[in-house]
């Protein structure tokens, strides 16, 4: 295919010295360039929102509520309620600065963060007096133990002739001792020394049988001094052993050695089971 010339004669790729010159002059009828054309420049970009803190506030005055709630937690509520306080006061000064555009969630983390600071201080108060209630009824239940077991001790304590009743049912009673000779043969009984004899009433005031497992009693002269058991063959003596039947009475008689100078006055302590109940004791002047 032939390719036409051009209207002027020229062949292609023919071209004049100026057309080659990027410094002559436009060829006639060609419009100026304007050479202070300013360069195009991109568009500024508008600052993004500072919503950070305002978020922030509102997260931390929900976890500050939700911790509050849980009483137990109360103490770990006011450090998030805290926070968002200061969050959100830092977040609404933005927003009036227009450098934030959550005004609102900045508003409700702040009323979050006071709720919060209140409910803490309500769990405060709340887990206060519940301590201290449970403290008090401590308290007074170890009181209320102390007093029954005062109680209960000086119950134990009598004089000759008061009878003291054990929890299973047996009521007791220790007369005051009286002098005790004992035969020529004896054991237990040094010369000089005063014996006298005791004499124990078991009575069983239940409704079944109980029995008897430390029959002897323990007696303590003046001084404290434990006394020793008189032993001799005149049979007067009598160790209460085995069953009491309900309503039926054992008798148990015991003599012991005192020595002179400590024998105006005695303490018998006695239990029917040394390992189960607690000894009662009599004491006074002996006859």
């Amino acid at each position: 295919m032939t390719v036409p010339p051009p209207p002027d004669g020229r062949q292609p790729g023919d071209r004049t010295p100026d057309e080659h010159n990027p410094w002559s002059p436009p060829p006639p009828g060609t419009p100026p360039a304007d050479r202070w054309a300013p360069y195009p420049m991109a568009p500024i970009p508008s600052p993004q929102p500072r919503n950070g803190m305002g978020l922030t506030a509102l997260v931390l005055g929900i976890v500050g509520i939700a911790l509050g709630l849980l009483v137990i937690l109360f103490w770990l509520s006011w450090l998030p309620a805290l926070l968002a306080i200061v969050f959100g006061s830092v977040g609404l000064s933005h927003a009036r600065k227009g450098r934030a555009t959550n005004k609102g969630v900045a508003l409700t983390g702040v009323i979050l963060g006071g709720a919060g600071l209140l409910v803490a201080a309500g769990g405060a108060v709340f887990t206060i007096t519940a301590v201290t209630k449970v403290a008090d009824a401590a308290r007074a239940e170890v009181g209320e133990v102390k007093a029954s077991a005062s109680a209960s001790e000086k119950a134990r304590h009598l004089s000759f002739g008061e009878s003291y009743t054990f929890e299973n049912g047996l009521k007791v009673t220790v007369t005051t001792p009286k002098p005790y000779t004992p035969d020529d043969f004896v054991l237990g009984h040094a010369k000089g020394n005063k014996a006298v004899q005791v004499t124990v009433k078991v009575v069983n005031t239940g409704a079944e049988r109980v029995k008897v497992d430390t029959g002897l009693p323990e007696v303590s002269d003046a001084d404290g001094a434990s006394a020793e058991l008189v032993i001799d063959g005149s049979g007067r003596q009598k160790v209460i052993t085995g069953y009491v039947l309900p309503g039926r009475e054992a008798v148990g008689k015991y003599a012991f050695s005192l020595p002179p100078d400590a024998a105006d006055r005695v303490e018998v302590e006695f239990s029917p089971d040394a390992m189960e109940w607690p000894d009662a004791s009599w004491s006074g002047p002996t006859r």
